[in-house]
């Protein structure tokens, strides 16, 4: 089984320096020697551990159910893979790339997702905890009623991503760029928002009690801030 570390800064209950929000817990995966995935087709259901998928395209499998543990993915193409209800337990996912890959309601645990390029990926209804997405670029990702725990963002683009609804608890945002989010109905515990390099809420900026942002942002969401109070700015001072 992977060892994870979560010490230092990113241990428990750690608070993020200056400010009382708790710091989220960073998995640092440590895989055992893996043995060569053999092909074949994904199985529903199916059971892969201490395998390496290296370039693999599992575009239109059904592994709905599965699960995948002390594994390592690099290169495969997830092109509408349906991994409903899957388990991703102590993994390295690299480089994988893939449009309308469902993963709906399923667990991702102690994984590191590193410089994807995913497009309308399904996540919805899922449990991600102690989950590290570092660098690539995600398009339409759907995250509506899930729930987020001791995850960071890194370096990573999220183009329209969908909050809806979700459970964000110590979730972290480094030098990344969120276009058009969506957090109608969303409730945020711990979130840092600082680290963000763009911030661009389109929907549900009043569900950002619990997370904490820069001054420099809180003056970039001013207009939407106003438009959501109902506060009309205008700087005419009425005289004739």
């Amino acid at each position: 089984m992977a060892r994870r570390a979560t010490g230092g800064s990113g241990g428990s209950g750690a608070k993020a320096s200056g400010t009382g929000v708790k710091a989220a817990r960073r998995p640092e995966v440590r895989l055992p020697a893996l043995e060569p995935y053999g092909g074949g087709e994904l199985e529903p259901d199916g059971d892969y551990d201490g395998l390496e998928f290296r370039e693999v395209d599992f575009a239109g499998q059904d592994g709905g159910g599965a699960r995948f543990m002390d594994c390592a993915l690099t290169g495969c193409a997830l092109d509408e893979t349906r991994l409903h209800h899957a388990r991703v337990l102590d993994s390295v996912l690299t480089g994988i790339r893939g449009v309308g890959t469902d993963l709906a309601e399923s667990t991702l645990r102690d994984v590191e997702l590193v410089d994807a390029r995913l497009g309308g990926v399904q996540l919805h209804g899922s449990v991600l905890e102690r989950v590290l997405i570092r660098g690539g670029k995600i398009d339409y990702l759907n995250l509506r009623k899930a729930r987020l725990k001791d995850v960071v963002f890194e370096g990573c683009v999220l183009v329209e991503p969908d909050f809806g609804g979700a459970h964000l608890e110590r979730v972290r945002f480094t030098d990344c760029v969120l276009k058009t989010a969506d957090l109608t109905g969303a409730t945020l515990t711990d979130v840092d928002l600082r680290g963000a390099a763009e911030l661009d809420i389109a929907r549900g900026v009043d569900r950002l009690a619990g997370a904490v942002i820069s001054t420099t942002q809180l003056l970039d969401l001013a207009p939407v801030l106003a438009a959501e109070m109902g506060l009309r700015v205008d700087d005419a001072t009425g005289e004739d």
